[in-house]
């Protein structure tokens, strides 16, 4: 039986809180956060065992944290908790650079305990079904990719909206395809807010130069859109996160002429076919990456979404922000000597 300790109890954290509330394998639920009355309000919903405001108080109580804190606070709080024994899951992204990523992978290390991003798209059945059809050729040769995450807020103090929303789909995208980008360019803007840019785009390029990934990301949209879009040669597919029909697989795509009619027919025949909605069960994602945490814990497996895979992740991240600095395509490579030095 695992003790877990959950860090910061606003909005995302006190879903932690009620998921483990009924994961087994949990002896005890802890609340941390310095704001009192936020504790005091969601253990009238959801008893804590103890409650603290300090990590640091609560880490004798405690055998494994989750950390739900602001972005930037990421790194203090895993490498405070790991260094005292303690097992951690690292809410999105695990860090904002790509040292402090390594710093944490190799505490981990030292300390011979769990480190977890939750990349908690990576456990949505949804996606799972993606990642079938992607993988297993059912669309063909996969062109690209497009997702778009966008909504009205909520906009975060301490990072911009790449930062914020961004790491769900590169997790989506990486998971999916089963590889990393080689480039990333992103373009943004700041609107609403006077310092974080609130609208983005990014574009991933791979070592496949027929395949790229496009993400649209935006704190100042009228619609709530959770979609990625795989296209493909043979069928195409939508998941949708919002829908009632999360995956639909569409038989539709285009045919190019031979050479010897080239010159007679049209350019391009289109082809319109069936279109097919897979069943996708329906486990909450939150729920199956807070027990497969607590199972890690306990047997000491590695987590699916480890260190490496947050990694992953914010080196995508940290290649889009220097892309907004400098106007062009930033190599993964970059990043990756750029940390070194």
């Amino acid at each position: 039986m695992v003790r877990v300790g959950v860090v910061g109890c606003g909005y995302w954290g006190s879903k932690h809180v009620r998921v483990l509330h009924g994961t087994e394998g949990v002896d005890a639920v802890v609340m941390i956060d310095p704001v009192e009355e936020r504790v005091r309000s969601l253990a009238r919903t959801y008893p804590a065992d103890l409650t603290f405001g300090s990590v640091r108080a609560a880490l004798p109580h405690v055998d494994a944290l989750v950390v739900a804190t602001p972005p930037t606070t990421h790194v203090g709080v895993a490498l405070e908790a790991m260094a005292a024994g303690r097992h951690v899951l690292v809410e999105k992204p695990l860090a904002t650079t790509v040292a402090d990523a390594q710093r944490m992978i190799e505490a981990a290390a030292d300390a011979g305990v769990t480190l977890m991003a939750g990349h908690t798209f990576e456990y949505n059945p949804a996606v799972w079904k993606l990642r079938d059809l992607v993988r297993g050729g059912e669309l063909g040769e996969v062109y690209y990719l497009d997702s778009a995450r966008l909504n009205l807020g909520l906009y975060q103090r301490d990072v911009n909206v790449i930062y914020d929303l961004a790491p769900h789909d590169v997790s989506i995208v990486n998971y999916v395809l089963g590889q990393a980008p080689v480039a990333v360019q992103a373009w943004a803007t700041h609107h609403a807010h006077h310092r974080f840019e609130d609208v983005a785009y990014l574009r991933l390029f791979y070592a496949d130069r027929d395949l790229s990934a496009n993400i649209h990301v935006s704190w100042l949209d009228p619609a709530k859109v959770r979609r990625v879009v795989a296209v493909g040669s043979a069928k195409m597919a939508v998941y949708d996160d919002i829908a009632e029909e999360r995956i639909r697989v569409l038989d539709k795509g285009i045919t190019m002429p031979s050479e010897d009619d080239s010159r007679t027919q049209p350019p391009m025949s289109y082809r319109y076919g069936d279109i097919v909605a897979p069943f996708v069960a329906p486990d909450e994602p939150l729920g199956v990456q807070d027990r497969h945490f607590v199972e890690c814990v306990a047997t000491g497996a590695t987590p699916l979404t480890d260190g490496d895979n947050g990694l992953a992740v914010v080196r995508v991240l940290e290649a889009a922000q220097l892309s907004l600095g400098r106007g062009r395509p930033v190599p993964i490579e970059e990043v990756a000597v750029a940390a070194a030095v």
